[in-house]
């Protein structure tokens, strides 16, 4: 029986290459590139809309979705803030004592020798946060543990809420099981995230540097110093869109951190200003419920602890530490998310 079929002739290797190659670069043409080359870019050339809610409602739409489903994410929050417990443990309560016991002594500079408790719990609040008294006691594998439970809230709680925007009703057994598939793309993803924070983390070393050494003291080294300090606070600013969001990308099953890094690329070109600004402000709403829930009880632990002499070794402050990181990952997964799945709803 006589075959019909022509056969295509070979192609060298010559051409089979360029035609590789020609496949490789149409790709990359459908791909948005701005400000890739030396000539000059005009602003009506990549100027993007973005139909988003305002930053207050969109802080207040993201809180409004936890507290909706708390059944969901408070059993996230106490499952982690348990294995973290577990695993890594609380700041020690000798470690808070030591720093109670510092702003005693240097209160005693001020005048009558003693400072409110109101003002001592916002001394005690911004210390342990600034510095890091729920990692100082870390050794060995637990920072390790730390990064593995944020990986895993932040894919727990996408899964939530990709299937309550959905209109489904998850359960969190499912969330646990089917929910870290992607774990290895996110933690991939959150190192990216750090390798975009190095510039920042220069200037950190070089500022606490030149402060030890008094470099800031002559005008024109700390008018050079600041300059140079600012240009890599803008590097890390201009980083950080793609990582964070690309924090988001990655969690839909079957897609490749490179894939997600370049499809975020894309999809921030023209806003980046206007995400900082987003990312700027759910910081700050953070600051404002640590300062609203923490003040309280740092409070009211420094006055049952003058007048209760066995509550002196509870670690009461150390806790409500962890369960406030742990809800901040969530809150901050929960905001990111909410405003990327805009971001990819938007008609531009």
């Amino acid at each position: 029986m006589q075959n019909n079929k022509e056969k295509k002739p070979r192609k060298t290797m010559k051409e089979s290459f360029l035609s590789t190659r020609e496949k490789i670069w149409d790709k990359k043409r459908a791909r948005l590139k701005l400000h890739r080359s030396f000539r000059r870019s005009y602003r009506e050339d990549y100027t993007r809309g973005l139909q988003a809610p305002g930053l207050v409602a969109h802080a207040m739409s993201t809180l409004k979705i936890l507290f909706k489903n708390w059944k969901l994410f408070g059993a996230l929050l106490l499952v982690i803030v348990a294995m973290n417990v577990f695993c890594v443990g609380l700041m020690s309560e000798s470690t808070y004592t030591t720093i109670q016991d510092t702003i005693d002594e240097s209160s005693e500079l001020l005048n009558y020798g003693e400072i409110g408790r109101v003002a001592k719990s916002a001394l005690l609040l911004v210390t342990n946060l600034t510095t890091g008294g729920l990692t100082s006691d870390m050794k060995d594998i637990q920072p390790a543990l730390v990064f593995f439970f944020t990986a895993v809230t932040l894919l727990v709680t996408v899964y939530f809420l990709r299937h309550l925007l959905a209109g489904n009703h998850p359960r969190f057994r499912d969330g646990l099981y089917n929910a870290l598939a992607p774990l290895i793309s996110v933690m991939m993803a959150i190192g990216l995230v750090f390798i975009h924070l190095i510039p920042l983390f220069i200037f950190v070393i070089i500022y606490s540097t030149a402060v030890q050494t008094e470099f800031l003291t002559e005008p024109l080294y700390a008018f050079l110093f600041w300059l140079f300090g600012s240009l890599l606070i803008l590097l890390s600013a201009y980083l950080l869109p793609v990582s964070v969001l690309s924090l988001m990308a990655v969690t839909v099953p079957g897609i490749y951190p490179m894939q997600a890094v370049n499809a975020v690329t894309d999809l921030v070109q023209g806003r980046r200003t206007k995400i900082i600004i987003r990312m700027l402000f759910g910081i700050l709403f953070l600051s404002v419920i640590w300062v609203v829930v923490m003040m309280p009880v740092i409070w009211l632990d420094l006055v049952l602890k003058q007048n209760v002499e066995w509550l002196n070794g509870i670690a009461v402050v150390p806790f409500f530490f962890q369960l406030m990181t742990t809800f901040s990952v969530i809150y901050a997964s929960a905001y990111v998310y909410l405003f990327y799945r805009r971001m990819l709803d938007d008609p531009e």
